[in-house]
Parts: C-alpha cells; sequence; structure tokens
C-alpha cells in the first residue's frame, strides 16, 4: 500500500507521531483542514478504503469531523460493541449474576427445544 497524502500536505516533513491503539497517527498526513476537503472531496473519498488510519477534519484549526471507510466504521463499531458485551458480563459477574454449567445446559436445552416447535 502506498503512502497517500493529500494537497500541499505531501511537501511538509513528517509532524510528531501520536498512537492510538496499535496505528499511529501521523499529524502531517491525517490532518485536513475543511477548505481543502471542500475542494478535493471526491479524491479524499476515494482514498477513504487505502488509509489505514482515520482523517480528521479541522475548522478554524480545530478538530470537528473524523472521516474513514464504511469498512474501517464497521470494523470499529464492531469492536465496540464487543468490548461492551465482556464489559456488560464482567458487570454481571461482579453482581453474582452467574449460573453453572449444568444450569446453562438446562437453559439452552429449553431455548432450542422452545425454536423446535415454532
Amino acid at each position: 500500500m502506498s503512502k497517500q497524502t493529500f494537497g500541499s500536505r505531501a511537501a511538509e516533513a513528517k509532524g510528531p507521531k501520536y498512537t492510538s491503539s496499535t496505528r499511529t497517527f501521523q499529524v502531517a498526513e491525517d490532518i485536513v483542514p475543511v477548505a481543502e476537503l471542500k475542494a478535493r472531496l471526491g479524491e479524499i473519498v476515494r482514498g477513504l478504503d487505502g488509509r489505514p488510519r482515520p482523517l480528521v477534519i479541522t475548522l478554524n484549526g480545530k478538530p470537528a469531523a473524523v472521516m474513514m471507510s464504511p469498512h474501517a466504521y464497521d470494523r470499529l463499531s464492531e469492536q465496540s460493541r464487543f468490548v461492551q458485551s465482556v464489559e456488560l458480563g464482567l458487570a454481571d459477574a461482579d453482581a453474582g449474576r452467574v449460573i453453572d454449567d449444568a444450569e446453562l445446559g438446562r437453559r439452552l436445552a429449553r431455548r432450542r427445544e422452545v425454536r423446535r416447535r415454532r
């Protein structure tokens, strides 16, 4: 995958790196002013699938929006749902809302039986 930059940003020296999870945030490559976004919208949107990181859109020099491909958004949403499910499970365990293996087997068997009758 080739590195993709937008507008005059390609001529800039690489800025400081900030890390978020396993991806490295590049200030010179990952931030685009809203005026540049307007001028190059088609090109930028077409390039989203090839980007390893979201694109931060600034307005008056401050972060205003984040753009990413639909695939990246779906992956982020799935990760968020997974983490939320784990947190809910841990909260259930902490609150004592747990059952043993035998009870789980009985409940699953009842659920399968109800579905078969439908």
